[in-house]
């Protein structure tokens, strides 16, 4: 099985978060087809003072930002996603213990299913899988925000209608009688786009900080293993 290895500017990446304003991070250039491995990353940490743990942690962390992807509605971000690959198969007693994780984080009973080696655990909309691939298992978080896309979605619906109201109203002449249910209308509309809007950031911050400490307790136990 390969041993993963990162590339320059990955490894840039771990040193200066592995550094944390301590030691010079050391400068070396890498080819782009050979990489290092964490346990080449950890000796030359060694070497300028960086302890090797920080390294892995910094290591971990980069992992896990790679693999972070969004979905986008009208250029809001409703929905979050992280891959994680462990870079090994993922036995049954951590399967279970991440159940029991993901059900205190996300304060969701879910459920599971197994099918072979792979497995899920899903509350609605909020999915998270294991999947095999060639170097063992991939875990993959997935979520979107269908109430938000929902209040959005109704929102353009009915500033449609208005439009509709409108149009009709000006080309009959009763634009003017019209006029007070055709802005009650608007703000309708408008008040459901902004409900559904408002709500999107600070959700798709929590859940990203949700999924990435989750996928660092896996990666953490990988490293342990």
């Amino acid at each position: 099985m390969a041993e993963r290895r990162y590339n320059d500017k990955e490894i840039a990446a771990i040193f200066r978060a592995a550094a944390e304003e301590g030691p010079q991070s050391p400068q070396r250039e890498v080819a782009r087809d050979e990489g290092l491995t964490l346990a080449e990353l950890q000796s030359i940490g060694t070497e300028v003072g960086i302890s090797s743990e920080a390294v892995a942690q910094a290591a971990r962390a980069v992992d896990v930002r790679l693999g972070a992807a969004s979905r986008t509605f009208l250029g809001l971000r409703i929905g979050v996603a992280r891959t994680v690959n462990l870079n090994r198969r993922l036995s049954d007693e951590e399967w279970e213990r991440l159940v029991v994780q993901l059900r205190e984080v996300f304060n969701a009973r879910g459920r599971t299913r197994s099918d072979g080696s792979l497995r899920q655990w899903t509350n609605g909309n909020l999915q998270v899988l294991v999947e095999p691939t060639e170097t063992g298992h991939r875990l993959r978080f997935w979520t979107t925000h269908g109430a938000a896309r929902a209040s959005i979605g109704a929102g353009l619906a009915v500033l449609g209608v208005t439009a509709i109201v409108a149009l009709s109203g000006a080309i009959w002449g009763t634009l003017g009688d019209a006029a007070s249910g055709i802005a009650l209308m608007a703000a309708a509309g408008v008040g459901m786009i902004a409900s559904g809007a408002l709500r999107l950031p600070r959700w798709a911050r929590l859940r990203e900080r949700q999924m990435e400490a989750l996928a660092a307790r896996i990666t953490s136990s990988s490293k342990d293993t």
